[in-house]
């Protein structure tokens, strides 16, 4: 059965909106876009970066929101494969993987990014499905990332098997927080908590099941 394995860089106040860039994702005016990069370039992420590649050779699947779908179809979606280092390495992987999208407003037309198709309108079965399928390989996994819409939905359902949350030591106050209020109540299982260098603090949690 594949595992939904949900990855998210987050600030000490929950917030997972646009780590990556600054006009990432602008809803609700967020203006703290590329929070981590900076975090990074500033102190250095050499050991989350190689453990998120390794994470990532296991990445069969991505399930993806229609906003993080978008905003990766242009990043990942476009950039050259034969790029050097992490960002190469991952746009071959990302671009041979299944693209799983959930939205209720795109149709197939919308989908560029090769590899992609719509969930169709019953998450819950449609994602049920795919969990049931066995990995190809065995510690395949169907990865998130952004997406908060959709895993509180996931969650809602008991679809998330597992969180990988990198936490920053910054504090926000604003933007996409990834348990929000009214998010499902869940119990959640501490597999690991190690300390980076550079001030982040990586939390594994699987989903606590009787």
């Amino acid at each position: 059965m594949g595992r939904i394995v949900v990855q998210e860089f987050l600030t000490l106040d929950g917030v997972m909106q646009a780590p990556g860039g600054s006009d990432e994702d602008l809803e609700g005016g967020f203006a703290h876009g590329g929070w981590s990069m900076d975090w990074d370039a500033e102190h250095g992420d050499d050991e989350g970066g190689a453990l998120i590649g390794e994470w990532e050779s296991r990445t069969e699947a991505l399930l993806l929101g229609r906003v993080t779908y978008q905003i990766w179809e242009g990043a990942w979606g476009v950039w050259p494969e034969d790029a050097p280092g992490f960002e190469g390495e991952l746009t071959r992987r990302y671009n041979r993987v299944t693209k799983h999208v959930a939205s209720s407003t795109l149709t197939d037309a919308d989908l560029s990014w090769k590899n992609s198709e719509l969930l169709g309108p019953d998450l819950a079965t449609a994602v049920a499905e795919l969990k049931a399928r066995p990995p190809q390989q065995p510690d395949g996994e169907i990865r998130v990332w952004g997406s908060s819409g959709l895993i509180r939905s996931l969650a809602e359902h008991d679809l998330v098997d597992e969180y990988r949350l990198m936490i920053y030591p910054i504090v926000l106050g604003a933007g996409k927080k990834l348990f929000p209020e009214g998010f499902p109540p869940t119990t959640l299982e501490r597999l690991e908590v190690r300390p980076f260098a550079s001030g982040v603090t990586l939390h594994v949690l699987r989903r606590e099941r009787g």
